[in-house]
């Protein structure tokens, strides 16, 4: 088999998750030849869909390490810090990946979000007007744009931004929670009640503790006495919340 045959046939394996066939041919590849940037990064592509992240990490640096300038390489790389929670180094590279191609909005957008991760909301903005100036009917765009917005407290033009991205991507619901945290900022609370119940319902895990904290806050700045006696155990609250038994004016 020549060597482009077996580089499909690993693609394949890949694309059909194999991932330990990718591992184990990549490593047969690098044993001969340990300066092939192809084949880390494709070690790398198979790590990160396992989760093994630091390996990933290390693969798709040699990677950049073999071709600085190879953008595929980068755009994984910034992929991978972004699974390990390195939001921060994440958004670095995509805007690295941006100056160099400014019309390609995904990288701006992704910036955006990983921006909003590392807690550097003012920049995630930026990115996000950049990203939504570039397409404005880009839904991604609009929704790190509200979830920026919002975090800095603008709730007008956070709601402007939130119903545009829900017209965009009708039913997510990052972008029904953006939309809330928009109502409640410009003194919507009922409405943003009414749609953190709902998320609370349709939502599981730690996205539907977030949805449920939310609304439980809300909700002891509106209700009297009884209300924050609810409202202070979480357990009984969660569990009036999704039987609809709860409301804020």
């Amino acid at each position: 088999m020549n060597e482009l045959s077996a580089f499909a046939a690993m693609q394949a394996a890949f694309e059909r998750g194999d991932h330990e066939v990718v591992l184990r041919q990549t490593a047969a590849i690098l044993a001969e030849r340990p300066g092939d940037d192809a084949a880390h990064e494709l070690r790398a592509r198979s790590l990160l869909a396992l989760r093994r992240l630091d390996e990933a990490e290390a693969e798709v640096n040699d990677a950049v390490r073999l071709d600085p300038d190879e953008v595929r390489y980068r755009e994984l790389l910034a992929e991978v810090l972004a699974a390990r929670g390195e939001h921060r180094d994440a958004a670095e590279e995509y805007h690295r990946l941006s100056r160099g191609d400014p019309a390609q909005s995904a990288w701006t957008v992704a910036e955006a979000q990983e921006r909003l991760g590392a807690a550097q909301p003012e920049m995630g903005v930026e990115a996000a007007r950049q990203a939504a100036r570039l397409d404005p009917r880009n839904g991604a765009a609009q929704l790190a744009l509200a979830q920026g917005l919002a975090r800095l407290g603008q709730g007008r033009p956070a709601l402007e931004a939130a119903t545009l991205a829900i017209e965009l991507l009708p039913g997510n619901a990052a972008a029904r929670e953006a939309l809330a945290d928009a109502r409640w900022l410009t003194g919507d609370r009922g409405g943003a009640f009414a749609e953190y119940r709902a998320l609370a319902v349709e939502l599981s895990g730690a996205e539907r503790r977030r949805v449920t904290d939310k609304a439980r806050t809300l909700y002891r700045q509106r209700s009297g006495r009884l209300g924050s006696l609810v409202a202070g155990i979480p357990v009984v609250f969660a569990v009036a919340l999704r039987n609809g038994w709860l409301h804020v004016a």
